[in-house]
């Protein structure tokens, strides 16, 4: 189990929230959380594949002549 101390104004803005979207705290934390740790995971993959990529890469102009796309 993770306690928190949260700042007032941000307690204050959290609540708020939560009321607006129909939810208690604890269900709008979960939410937020889940959803944000998901986009952070997502990045860190990009960020890795980007700094140690495998295999052949191409730039835009190739990967459009490759798909006969026009631009």
């Amino acid at each position: 189990m993770l306690t928190i101390q949260l700042p007032e104004d941000l307690e204050e803005q959290l609540c708020r929230l939560a009321r607006e979207a129909g939810q208690n705290e604890t269900e709008y934390v979960l939410n937020v959380l889940f959803e944000h740790l998901g986009d952070l995971e997502d990045n860190a993959v990009a960020v890795h594949r980007l700094q140690n990529p495998e295999g052949r890469t191409w730039t835009l102009d190739e990967l459009e002549q490759r798909l006969d796309l026009e631009r």
